[in-house]
């Protein structure tokens, strides 16, 4: 029998396999696919990813190396999992290598052990007594043997210093012969009989409804798109359809868009279930999220929260998947494997036969057509859960008005009122930092990034000019670069202006301000929102991470600040992010019995969007978008995919570009493929940013399959290119951001 060839799948941008011979003495019978092999890979080792053994191979024999080590007795990669990585290496047009890398937690790329910790535990002796003789004139070794004895599982030698155990004293008792150590897994803890820790709230006839149309499906895939107004009782239904996953003996996959939102929702499942729940984000460490991954993968997690990236964690027994806020942006990876955690999640639903809920206020228009089409389960949730009511929109026109650090005069009555009642206001502006670029009054200079085609933003309070695009940070100049003057004036205003002004006008109440740099410190929002619960009159100022799913019961007026911004993009994205950003934040108004006002503030008071927006409510707004997307081919009702560059120098993106779009052209006669339009190349909307110039080109097609086709084959023309060497290139299939 010839030997083993192992194709492999190794952490690197081609996308083609690597073969090896396996390690002497390495039974063919012993390979699985998904197992870690560690590799020579020019002057370094490489630990690559088992795809498939062969008995041939296209490298010459005495060319092919010998893979140095398997680190695996078992594939720690699931069959569903493995399944997924192809597929999302394939629809995303991936290096297969990268994609297993983005799917892995760290320490398994690294080569690490698949097994959960082993951990020393501190047990007595059999026949170990208290009254042993030895022990008479001896008593911390006396007391430290009763502890012992409370905990018939053993003692975890990490939690010595927490029982007041002393090393010294465990070490003497164990000469003695009266304690051993044990190494063994960390157990998890067994199933409960009784999943509920606090009993559940009672469903309104919306919420039930919803909850028995989901339930009917659970046997299979099916997709349901739970569309419910802010306060509606989303999450209620999500925790009564978990209750039932964990009672037929299967795990659920929750995935939330932000990081702050993780210790809210996992509080609230603590409060609720007798579970064990595993939480994974980017801010769990290394060891975390490996202990976490593989509770998730042996079956010893029943509940698995986290952001985009959890979508890859391993289930032994998958249930149920919830994609809270379905519509956010969060989840489409922006870098290196560009998917999206809301797609991939429902061909992962269909791959495991299980059902997925998309929950949100403001459905992206792609989940709504999906639901026009049938292809999703339209359930609406209209009424607010406990009776409380709708907030009231008001457009306050402010043409012509005087601005006051961005707010006017009758938003600054309408918060002072509202104070004044004993209640709570939300100020939402989204854009950081003190003013958004600071101008010379003298000669009109302004502060450019000298990276980027943007201006740097003002940050007063370190005295700084930051880009916001490439990070570039500088001093704040006391004199004007240009002419020496000294007049220099930051202009417009960000969320520490508006911080700072509303703690001037309003002295006697705090002035909370939540935006990426207040909440960078460990614990920052937890603090902040602990303040914001006591119930007491307050300002909450932030950007767009106050929009998502937070309960803030005493707020009853939110103030927007500058809702046009939506209304002037060349993006044909912008109006349908503006519209779920207002009716986002206006939802944390009036979520108890107080009835909530939202005030926005609007040079366009009487725009047709913002009317429709505010007067006729989301679903209108969205109907009207989507039949503007239709008659202009666009997503949902078409298919894109971009094609992105940048270089050092001018021009030499675009050049790369054009030789791109020539040899797509090409292809598409080659191959006879109909309705693909190429559009451009261009330079980017910002053509500078960190120092390289940008470029795209994008494709549009009317049909998925040929788009498709066309991709794999141009992939491996471009990766050929000289000129492709020459710039930094990336193709998104299925882009959000087309700037």
């Amino acid at each position: 029998m010839p030997d083993a060839i192992l194709r492999l799948a190794l952490p690197s941008p081609l996308r083609r396999l690597f073969d090896y011979r396996a390690p002497a003495g390495l039974q063919r019978a012993a390979l699985q696919p998904g197992m870690r092999l560690r590799v020579p890979f020019g002057r370094r080792e490489m630990i690559g990813i088992l795809v498939e053994v062969s008995d041939h191979s296209k490298v010459p024999a005495d060319k092919l190396k010998a893979a140095l080590q398997l680190l695996d007795a078992q594939s720690p990669l699931p069959a569903a999992l493995f399944k997924l990585c192809l597929w999302t290496a394939q629809y995303y047009q991936h290096s297969l290598g990268d994609t297993f890398s983005w799917a892995l937690p760290t320490l398994l790329r690294q080569g690490e052990p698949a097994e959960a910790r082993q951990e020393r535990f501190w047990h007595l002796t059999e026949g170990a007594r208290l009254d042993d003789p030895r022990l008479a004139r001896a008593p911390r070794q006396r007391d430290a043997l009763a502890t012992i004895a409370q905990h018939p599982q053993g003692v975890p030698h990490q939690l010595l210093s927490q029982l007041q155990l002393n090393k010294d004293s465990l070490e003497l008792l164990r000469e003695k012969g009266l304690v051993r150590i044990e190494v063994r897994r960390h157990a998890a803890g067994a199933r409960h009989a009784n999943w509920l820790a606090q009993p559940e709230l009672p469903l309104n006839p919306e919420q039930r409804a919803a909850t028995e149309a989901i339930r009917a499906g659970f046997d299979s895939f099916n997709a349901f798109l739970l569309a419910g107004v802010t306060g509606s009782g989303k999450t209620e239904v999500y925790l009564q359809l978990i209750r039932e996953t964990l009672e037929a003996g299967k795990q659920a996959l929750v995935l939330i868009p932000e990081i702050n939102l993780g210790p809210q929702t996992l509080a609230r499942f603590e409060r609720r279930f007798n579970a064990r729940i595993a939480l994974l984000h980017s801010a769990v460490n290394d060891r975390e999220r490996l202990d976490a991954w593989l509770a998730a993968r042996d079956g010893e997690a029943d509940i698995i929260i986290g952001t985009r990236s959890a979508l890859f964690t391993p289930m032994k027994n998958p249930g149920l998947i919830i994609i809270d806020e379905e519509h956010d942006a969060s989840y489409k990876q922006q870098e290196g494997l560009r998917y999206h955690a809301r797609d991939l999640a429902l061909v992962r639903a269909r791959q495991e036969n299980i059902p997925i809920v998309l929950g949100s206020a403001t459905p992206s228009l792609e989940s709504l057509q999906n639901a026009h089409a049938g292809r999703y389960g339209l359930l609406r949730l209209t009424q607010r859960a406990g009776g409380a009511q709708q907030p009231r929109f008001l457009r306050l026109d402010i043409k012509s008005r005087p601005l006051d650090s961005g707010i006017s005069g009758p938003m600054q009555q309408a918060i002072g009122q509202t104070l004044a009642a004993g209640q709570q206001v939300l100020v939402f502006l989204n854009r950081r930092g003190f003013a958004p670029t600071l101008l010379c009054h003298d000669c009109g200079w302004l502060a450019e990034c000298p990276r980027c085609d943007a201006r740097m933003t003002v940050h007063q309070r370190s005295g700084e000019l930051r880009c916001h695009h490439c990070g570039h940070v500088e001093r704040q100049p006391s004199n004007c670069p240009q002419c020496a003057k000294v007049d220099l004036r930051p202009v417009g205003a960000g969320t520490e202006r508006a911080e700072e002004r509303l703690a001037i006008l309003f002295p006697n109440v705090p002035v909370l301000r939540v935006d990426r740099e207040s909440t960078s410190r460990k614990d920052a929002m937890q603090q902040l929102f602990t303040t914001i619960q006591r119930g007491e009159p307050c300002i909450l100022i932030g950007t767009q991470m106050l929009a998502k799913g937070h309960h803030f019961p005493r707020v009853t007026l939110v103030s927007i600040l500058d809702a046009d911004g939506g209304l002037f993009s060349a993006d044909f994205r912008a109006s349908e992010r503006m519209a779920q950003l207002i009716v986002q934040v206006a939802g944390r108004a009036g979520r108890a019995e107080e009835p909530g006002r939202v005030i926005i503030q609007t040079h366009l008071a009487d725009h047709p969007l913002l009317v429709q927006l505010t007067e006729q409510g989301y679903f209108a707004f969205a109907e009207q978008a989507l039949s503007e997307r239709r008659a202009a081919g666009l997503p949902p009702f078409c298919h894109l995919a971009l094609l992105r560059a940048e270089a050092h120098k001018p021009g030499q993106a675009e050049g790369f570009l054009d030789e791109a779009c020539t040899e797509a052209e090409h292809l598409l006669r080659e191959l006879n493929l109909g309705g693909i339009e190429l559009l451009g190349p261009v330079p980017a909307p910002m053509e500078r940013r960190a120092g390289r110039y940008r470029a795209q080109l994008l494709l549009q097609a009317n049909a998925r399959a040929p788009l498709h086709r066309l991709l794999g084959s141009w992939l491996l023309a471009l990766e050929a290119m000289p000129a492709g060497r020459a710039v930094r290139w990336s193709l998104d299939v299925d882009p959000i951001d087309l700037f």
